[in-house]
């Protein structure tokens, strides 16, 4: 029986002496929230090309006396990311640590070299969440991080809440750290994210970048992003305004919300290809109409509803115009095309070379679900 105590209390204390050897006093950390990823500047005695990475960390403003919080802002240039980081470390006297990070960003010219190199390592570190942001700066990535903009918090701080916002609101997508791996290993689909850019001071949404595989090619300008997205998913919550002005009607306008729509898509073989059509069902609320149309009157609503129907399927198709002309599947539509073939079927077609001549046709169906509590 002593014997089994005497075992007991060693292993007991074994494992406190381990503890203690992987204590982290929070003080002494440094949670990094925010990292940037660009080019380098070009230098001529040297041929590699380099990375310029960025972080943001939090700290106390002891100095402010009122507890608030400001930010630590630190840069390096190296060769890899791992190399950045012991680079960043060796700036600061605090241990960085990734697991609040909550953004990635990545400037323009990287993106357009392609990324994947820089989130496997992401996706590699243990520390860090999968939910982890992706998104790519119209710019340079490190000149928008470092800047600080007085009417709103942190910057990294204010880049996420923006994110959040409007991607609740359906405006750009949530391109987490996983949904981009998962759709930059699936054949069937590219990857996406979306663009800011700083302007007069502030940061705007600047538009949905899309990828070839992990290349960003174009993007989708911020008016379109709606339409964008009713064709890649189905939405519960958007708000859209739509120019009817044309030779017949002058400055008419109507902008809709509570959109809610549906999206399905139908694959059907033709002449040697495919044939895809994708439907869209919406039905929203009219918020301001502005034209000679009278919203009481069921006739009125119903040239509404077809005219929004058209605006929105013309630009859509021109949408799909463009990504079959910059053979950028996002969209997906290689997954549907995927789901009516076997595994040989599929590799046998290559999808990136079929994609730019397959026949897709949009169609939309905007029904008007209220039009406001008003009557005359």
């Amino acid at each position: 029986m002593p014997n089994l105590l005497r075992l007991f209390l060693t292993v007991a204390l074994l494992v406190f002496i381990a503890g203690c050897g992987d204590q982290r006093i929070l003080e002494k950390l440094g949670f990094i929230q925010t990292t940037s990823y660009d080019l380098a500047p070009d230098k001529d005695d040297e041929s590699e090309q380099k990375l310029l990475i960025s972080v943001t960390i939090p700290r106390p403003d002891s100095g402010s006396g009122n507890g608030g919080v400001s930010r630590e802002f630190l840069t390096a240039i190296a060769s890899t990311s791992k190399g950045g980081r012991m680079n960043l470390s060796s700036q600061t006297e605090l241990q960085l640590v990734s697991g609040q990070l909550r953004n990635t960003l990545f400037g323009i010219s990287l993106a357009r070299q392609g990324i994947w190199k820089h989130i496997d390592t992401l996706v590699r570190d243990p520390s860090i969440s999968p939910r982890v942001k992706i998104t790519v700066v119209n710019g340079n990535a490190h000149d928008l991080l470092a800047k600080n903009y007085p009417s709103h918090p942190r910057t990294g701080q204010y880049i996420d809440r923006m994110l959040e916002k409007e991607s609740h609101s359906q405006v750009i997508p949530s391109t987490s750290l996983y949904q981009f791996t998962k759709d930059y290993f699936d054949d069937g689909i590219d990857p996406i994210a979306p663009i800011i850019k700083e302007v007069d001071g502030s940061i705007k949404i600047d538009g949905i970048a899309l990828f070839q595989k992990d290349r960003y090619i174009m993007k989708i300008e911020p008016k379109q992003t709606l339409i964008f997205a009713f064709m890649r998913k189905d939405i519960k919550q958007g708000e859209i305004t739509v120019d009817l002005t044309d030779e017949n009607r002058s400055n008419e306008h109507v902008t809709l919300s509570s959109l809610v729509s549906h999206r399905s898509v139908k694959v059907t073989p033709a002449k040697g290809n495919f044939r895809v059509d994708i439907n869209v069902k919406v039905t929203g609320s009219v918020l301001e109409y502005i034209g000679v149309l009278d919203l009481e009157k069921e006739q009125d609503r119903s040239t509404i509803e077809r005219l929004v129907s058209e605006h929105v399927q013309a630009n859509a198709e021109k949408l799909i115009a463009a990504m079959q002309r910059n053979r950028v599947d996002s969209l997906g539509l290689g997954k549907y095309i995927r789901s009516t073939l076997n595994y040989a079927q599929w590799h046998k077609l290559n999808w990136r070379d079929t994609y730019p001549n397959l026949e897709v046709k949009c169609h939309v169906n905007f029904r008007i679900k209220d039009y406001g509590m008003f009557t005359k």
